[in-house]
């Protein structure tokens, strides 16, 4: 039986309550809701927020990454916001490192930890562990994002990452060039395909893993939520935050220099864009993302599914979501 579309989606049927949480995973496409759901859920049980989103940990990605207000920050502990420096690189294994951190920290407190956000590779490493591929090559990456400059990351995904590794290929979109680079990489350093190394994820995990609520919507309608927050994001001063961050350093950084809404602005900046053409690429391309978010997290059955619309309120969904994964403060 096919899996069902994003807009098919619907709760799963309750069976038995769940154990109860020390931790709850919320995820989702971008715009969907999730902060909001989060924020509620902190409303009733002591409770501190860690943010599953790639961008979000560096400094100055404010507004693109819609970062919670300073007033939801300092209404609700946040952790893995403003990090690191814009111009300085992360990867996978310093956020487990730092989620583990923040784990440790709320659970000395006695405090529900919710862990949210869209960046759907790291809740997976968060759920079932990084697979053992090598570290990071810096000369081969230069390499590589030389190349992604000179041709085009859809020329990578077409000629050097489909010939050898035409899983991955499948799986990542021709313009997610951090991904691209990484699958290329790992097959260079190994001599094995990265979606080879991934078969471990296939195995059960030694421990099970925290509830995972997932949020969704009628696809017309998140699409029009995108569109709206894209203007509200440019209205509220995006260009000047990329103007900063370009004079921070943040193209000598290929993954925060290539998030969707810096890169297509950067690319304006640099005189290759219009503005509305850029504003216009944002729109399309968080929908694309927005539609890759889903793909990817309707292949966990782990999930337990909200459709966002069906609740008048967010109070309204918080009630529904505590319904099916009972909490106690821990």
């Amino acid at each position: 039986m096919p899996n069902p579309t994003p807009q098919s989606i619907q709760p799963s049927p309750p069976t038995q309550p769940l154990t109860l949480p020390t931790t709850l995973i919320i995820l989702g496409p971008t715009a969907v809701g999730k902060s909001a759901l989060a924020l509620e859920i902190a409303k009733r049980f002591p409770a501190e927020i860690i943010s599953l989103d790639a961008m979000q940990i560096y400094r100055g990605m404010d507004i693109g990454t819609a970062k919670p207000s300073p007033a939801e920050r300092q209404r609700v502990p946040h952790h893995l916001i403003d990090c690191q420096p814009v111009d300085l690189c992360s990867n996978a294994a310093q956020f487990l490192a730092r989620v583990a951190a923040a784990q440790h920290d709320i659970a000395m407190r006695r405090r529900l930890c919710l862990c949210v956000g869209g960046t759907a590779m790291y809740i997976k490493l968060l759920v079932d562990g990084l697979c053992d591929a090598p570290p990071a090559a810096p000369e081969l990456r230069r390499e590589l994002y030389a190349l992604a400059a000179q041709h085009g990351s859809a020329w990578l995904h077409e000629h050097l990452l489909k010939p050898c590794d035409p899983l991955s290929a499948a799986r990542i979109h021709p313009s997610d060039l951090r991904r691209i680079v990484r699958a290329i990489e790992v097959f260079r350093l190994c001599g094995q395909p990265f979606s080879s190394l991934q078969t471990q994820w296939s195995t059960p995990p030694q421990h099970p893993a925290p509830p995972m609520i997932g949020l969704t919507m009628d696809r017309s309608h998140l699409y029009q939520r995108i569109n709206a927050r894209v203007d509200e994001m440019i209205a509220a001063g995006l260009l000047d935050e990329v103007r900063r961050l370009r004079s921070a350093g943040i193209e000598r950084n290929p993954s925060a220099s290539h998030a969707i809404g810096y890169k297509e602005l950067l690319a304006h900046l640099r005189g290759e864009y219009s503005l509305d053409l850029a504003i216009t690429l944002i729109k399309r391309n968080t929908r694309r993302f927005a539609k890759h978010q889903l793909t990817w997290f309707r292949k966990d059955h782990r999930i337990i599914w909200f459709d966002v619309e069906q609740y008048a309120t967010t109070a309204a969904l918080a009630d529904a979501v505590l319904a099916r994964v009972p909490i106690t403060s821990p």
